[in-house]
């Protein structure tokens, strides 16, 4: 990468010496390695990422393809497993289709729709302000 022999590794390793001295380049080495490493690491998940974006990208193009195409020419396993999967996600599109769920009975209805009445709202809390007892004998 860096095109540097034998001999130049060896000239900066010398240089390095005089100029931190005994002490000091092993922890300089320490941290030049470890900033390497996360260097490295960082251009990895990146190429990595890049490679993952890369085909899902060619997926969808290949899938806008065989939408174009109206699928006629597939073969006939992918056309069942097509078809299969369609059946799946009717399936888990309506869940509950398969079971027959009672619907209410029209005085269930009117019941409900006359406790929760907007006017039988509006009338109890007139009259709680005509009379406050009224809400206090409720509570009780």
């Amino acid at each position: 990468m860096f095109d540097i022999g034998f001999w130049e590794l060896v000239l900066i390793s010398v240089v390095a010496l005089v100029v931190l001295g005994p002490e000091r380049l092993p922890v300089a080495i320490r941290s030049v390695t470890k900033f390497v490493r996360t260097a490295k690491s960082m251009a990895n998940s990146v190429k990595d990422e890049l490679s993952q974006e890369l085909k899902i990208q060619e997926l969808q193009d290949n899938l806008r393809k065989a939408e174009q195409m109206g699928m006629k020419d597939l073969s006939p396993e992918l056309q069942s497993s097509i078809e299969e999967l369609k059946k799946a996600a009717q399936d888990v599109q309506r869940p509950y289709a398969k079971n027959s769920i009672k619907e209410p009975s029209t005085q269930e209805t009117s019941n409900l729709e006359s406790v929760s009445s907007p006017e039988h709202v509006s009338e109890s809390l007139e009259s709680e302000k005509k009379d406050p007892t009224l809400s206090q004998n409720k509570n009780q």
